[in-house]
């Protein structure tokens, strides 16, 4: 079947009869698969403002019952919603159900997460008096996605800001939008089978670069988490500042992992080859720098060449295809500017763009190694002490993730230390790519310092409050000042 005869399919499985003027793409041949309606940004925000009055007042055990529910909704649908991802980002089927496993993954997080939102008690300097702090929700919630995780991302936050008391908006990327039509059908089954949920709690609005816009700027909504490129952060960042919102950003990476001359080559290169190709390399996370020891360099690189050489590229839909096409040819043109003729184009499907994966040798860390460029592209550069591959790893702008492959704990650890990697991520004999939803996601510099996802990242999504409570008859102040006024 063509991807169009298969989004139809799905979309009528799923009861939706999807019209608009915002049509989908498939990146396995280029042809139009749907289209959806453009959304209205004013009238999303005065139903979220009017949901959060209810929604903030219902306890959080209760409020998780709701994500409960919606994890048993993409647990049942998960290979139709994979077959959605596949079909509008590209990725290979593996990683569709990956992501959509994502989604179920931190629901449950999230289900627990709601009988956990738990403050401090803290210790009072003033006689008779109770200290504690308590965290309430914070109010409507803007979730920007980007097309490489067209559902997931929507999960991380929603899920989190949904048991925090939040109403949430997505604004999905224009890329997906049939990928987040079948997830907001999920999300209706949901609230039906949960009962009494304000009108508003949950919505989609479709469109391009202006309805974004205007969704920031709105001051209903009290957090914007953003994820896309570093360009797209700095448009979003100050327009959220300047009405001095709350904002999560989760931007570009530039992640390296270093090769030492300990190392297991024969795990770096596996760990090496996902993390370099996989989702045709269009992942924040992955591998685009190699900072190989001199002594290994010539049989890793080698090694990797014949495995690059090796890996199916083709149509996702097919058994044994590892790397899909590109998401369109914008992204087909960024790749050809890095690399001029050296791009193999492979002429898969008609009217996809798919590529062979490069590795590129480079004397020095500069140039396109220092930006993103959103492909298989596999930089090498070699090293010779330890001190000099933490520097080259540090050295770039961005900082989302890192790996090291080594069997030296001294290594390893320094690796790890304040004076080690300076990403929000740092692997050890694992690759940069694919990250567990039980730890914070994100990273720093300008990947915008964001987290999300597991371990405490729900606080972004709440408001902190410190009490102070007086059970006493005295009305002692602190730091021990008198302020008596004389009979």
């Amino acid at each position: 079947m063509t991807p169009a005869e298969d989004a139809a399919k799905l979309l009528d499985d799923f009861g939706l009869d999807t019209r608009g003027d915002l049509a989908s793409h498939s990146p396995i041949d280029g042809s139009i698969i749907g289209q959806v309606g453009i959304g209205d940004p004013d009238k999303a925000c005065a139903a979220a403002a009017q949901a959060f009055e209810k929604w903030r007042l219902v306890p959080a055990p209760v409020r998780g019952e709701l994500v409960r529910l919606l994890g048993e909704e993409i647990r049942a649908a998960k290979a139709s919603l994979a077959a959605m991802v596949t079909l509008e980002a590209g990725k290979i089927m593996a990683e569709s159900l990956g992501e959509v496993q994502e989604m179920i993954d931190i629901c449950d997080f999230a289900v627990g997460l709601s009988r956990q939102l738990h403050g401090l008690t803290i210790a009072s300097e003033r006689p008779q008096h109770r200290m504690m702090e308590q965290w309430h929700p914070l109010g409507p919630v803007l979730v920007i996605s980007a097309f490489n995780f067209p559902v997931a991302v929507w999960a991380w936050n929603a899920a989190l800001a949904l048991v925090c008391g939040n109403p949430v908006i997505w604004k999905p990327s224009e890329k997906t939008p049939l990928c987040a039509e079948l997830v907001m059908q999920l999300v209706r089954r949901a609230m039906t089978r949960f009962g009494d949920v304000p009108e508003g709690l949950m919505q989609v609005v479709q469109g391009e670069r202006a309805i974004g816009e205007a969704l920031v700027r709105d001051g209903r909504v009290a957090l914007v988490s953003a994820t896309g490129s570093t360009r797209m952060g700095r448009m979003v960042a100050p327009l959220v500042a300047e009405r001095f919102g709350r904002v999560l950003l989760e931007l570009g990476g530039n992640n390296a992992a270093i090769v030492c001359p300990s190392a297991d080559l024969g795990l770096a290169e596996r760990g090496i080859l996902f993390s370099a190709v996989g989702t045709a390399g269009q992942r924040c996370t992955t591998l685009r720098r190699l900072i190989v020891h001199e002594s290994i360099a010539d049989e890793l690189v080698a090694r990797l060449e014949r495995l690059f050489g090796a890996v199916k590229i083709g149509d996702p839909r097919e058994e044994g295809t590892l790397v899909g096409p590109l998401i369109d040819e914008a992204a087909f043109e960024a790749m050809r500017g890095v690399l001029g003729n050296r791009l193999e184009r492979i002429e898969a499907v008609r009217g996809g763009f798919y590529v062979r994966p490069a590795i590129v040798e480079m004397e020095l860390q500069e140039g396109p190694m220092l930006q993103e460029t959103f492909a298989p592209i596999l930089y090498v550069v070699r090293f010779r002490e330890f001190d000099e591959a933490i520097a080259l790893n540090n050295g770039v702008p961005q900082g989302l993730s890192s790996s090291i492959f080594t069997n030296d704990m001294r290594e390893a650890e320094q690796f790890m230390a304040a004076d080690g990697s300076d990403c929000g991520i740092a692997n050890v004999n694992i690759g940069p790519s694919g990250a567990e939803i039980g730890g914070a996601f994100g990273g720093e510099k300008e990947t915008g310092g964001g987290r999300e996802s597991g371990s405490d990242a729900w606080r972004a999504y709440m408001r902190r409050q410190t009490n102070t409570i007086n059970y006493g008859s005295e009305l002692p102040l602190a730091q021990g000042i008198r302020f008596d006024v004389a009979p």
